[in-house]
């Protein structure tokens, strides 16, 4: 009975163990990433463009952060307003970043938000902080206050 009993309990352990790794590494939804920036576009017409990319970068109380979602914001000229992943890119010109395969995709959002005002761009190649590998990521991207652009994106399903 000890046996089935420490059995029952290791069982348990490793059920819930494992359970919890894969909703660490659950990817937010397109239907999310889409929701985050409506939801980042209200609050920069309601609080306005400063406040809001605080609140994106700093996420108090958890807000602007869902799973591997964030919101990051650049102006027209590739000038990093707001991240919510790494805060250190805040105030740098990252127009010229290109991916592993040489897509300046900060460039290409740029380009489509001013082309179209909203929309994804994507493919291009990220890398994932929890897998330590580069992987197709595309990102919703709507037009900001004045000349700029919030975007989440989204890493490919496997």
């Amino acid at each position: 009975m000890k046996l089935r009993s420490a059995s029952l309990v290791a069982s348990t352990f490793i059920a819930v163990f494992f359970s919890g790794l894969a909703c660490a590494a659950e990817h937010g939804s397109e239907a999310d990433a889409q929701k985050m920036v409506k939801d980042g576009v209200a609050l920069v017409k309601s609080a306005g463009a400063d406040k809001a990319y605080k609140t994106f970068t700093e996420h108090p109380d958890g807000a602007f952060k869902d799973h591997d979602l964030y919101v990051f914001a650049y102006d027209f000229e590739g000038n990093c307003l707001a991240q919510g992943a790494n805060a250190k890119m805040v105030g740098k010109n990252l127009l010229g970043m290109r991916d592993v395969d040489g897509n300046a995709f900060i460039k290409g959002m740029i380009d489509m938000v001013k082309a179209s005002g909203k929309g994804w761009y994507g493919p291009y190649k990220f890398n994932n902080p929890a897998t330590q590998s580069y992987e197709l990521k595309k990102s919703y991207c709507e037009r900001g206050a004045g000349d700029s652009m919030l975007c989440v994106g989204v890493y490919a399903s496997k």
